[in-house]
């Protein structure tokens, strides 16, 4: 997806709210996109890769802001999948993660997954669970595969 493809929607909604597509806000978003779970660490990185020597990128504060308004018009999404920054995706659907703690491989799985422990959580404690920012931690299919067969 780049700047072009989401141009047109996004100034619609930034102009609804009186304000206006910058080329950086354009670029900002395209790389969500393309990076799909990224800090804004790596999304700031990609940009001043994008823009070459002498090109002009955005710094890591602007990133973050940007991140900050894209994320209150409903366009992207932030998750904590550890203790590090959080990560941000498009927000196409709700989706819950699943991340492997020894390889780092990160999955999209429906939310209704985790629907009966959210009405056990909703019952038992009167707990609603935000599923777009909850991530699972554990050990991959592949990563398991690999320790038994190193273990035998």
């Amino acid at each position: 997806m780049g700047p072009h493809d989401i141009a047109a929607p996004l100034a619609e909604q930034l102009r609804a709210r009186g304000l206006r597509l910058t080329p950086q806000r354009a670029r900002v978003l395209a790389a969500v996109a393309a990076l799909a779970h990224a800090t804004p660490e790596a999304i700031g990185a990609r940009l001043r890769e994008e823009a070459g020597p002498g090109g002009s990128a955005p710094d890591t504060s602007t990133v973050y802001r940007t991140l900050e308004l894209l994320e209150r018009l409903g366009l992207v999404w932030h998750t904590h999948l550890d203790r590090g920054a959080p990560v941000y995706h498009a927000a196409e659907r709700p989706h819950l993660h699943v991340v492997c703690a020894s390889c780092g491989q990160i999955s999209s799985v429906a939310p209704d997954l985790l629907d009966q422990a959210a009405e056990r959580l909703a019952a038992d404690l009167g707990f609603t669970v935000d599923v777009g920012h909850v991530a699972l931690s554990g050990t991959c299919r592949a990563c398991r595969e690999r320790a038994g067969t190193e273990s035998s």
